[in-house]
């Protein structure tokens, strides 16, 4: 609204410059592009992110499968042995042996975390592994997904919007040099001879 009532103040105006006029078409067509092209941008970003999530989601389904772990034994947490990330001695102390069935039907044996607070011998959790029987995260949840596209969406709409307004910026700021450019010739060109008799100022 402030871009369009300053093309209208400016349009007949005898005091309006070219740089003025200049101005407020600049804000108005950033106006524009910030309500129109902003949120089609951040649309089309989401909506590209959402297909290939849903794709990730749809291949990790199809290549992770859940099998119960056997515990056989509690496991001295040793260098090197995978936790997952932000794990503290609590979960060093979950730390198990335990047997498996992989995908294929092979058996399998090997150290990992437990969900279980007192693993005992012979308690089962639930494990997830790829098709060669390793294990692997659980596959992400459509809802995980969907909530990565909306803010995948709202951060391309956000990052638009403030590439527009960074470009007006830009723009209003060399104008205004311009304009004081040329003021300062102008002022250059009269200032000494001002008030002067005859020297027509």
């Amino acid at each position: 609204m402030r871009a369009m009532s300053g093309l209208w103040r400016w349009r007949h105006n005898p005091l309006r410059r070219r740089t003025d006029l200049a101005e407020a078409w600049v804000a108005l067509v950033a106006l524009v592009l910030m309500v129109f092209a902003a949120p089609a941008v951040g649309v089309v970003c989401g909506s590209l992110t959402d297909t290939s999530l849903r794709q990730q989601v749809t291949e990790q389904r199809r290549h992770r499968h859940v099998t119960a772990a056997v515990v056989v034994g509690r496991a001295e947490q040793r260098a090197g042995a995978s936790l997952p990330e932000g794990s503290t001695i609590r979960a060093a102390r979950t730390t198990v042996v335990a047997n498996w069935t992989a995908y294929d039907g092979s058996s399998r044996h090997g150290t990992l975390v437990s969900p279980l607070r007192s693993p005992a011998q012979g308690a089962t959790f639930r494990l997830w592994t790829d098709d060669h029987g390793s294990p692997v995260p659980p596959p992400m949840a459509r809802s995980a997904a969907d909530t990565h596209a909306v803010f995948s969406g709202i951060c391309a709409a956000a990052a638009t919007a403030g590439l527009i307004e960074g470009i007006r910026r830009l723009t209003v700021w060399r104008l205004i040099r311009r304009r004081y450019a040329r003021l300062d010739r102008a002022w250059a060109r009269y200032g000494p001879d001002w008030g002067r008799t005859g020297a027509g100022s």
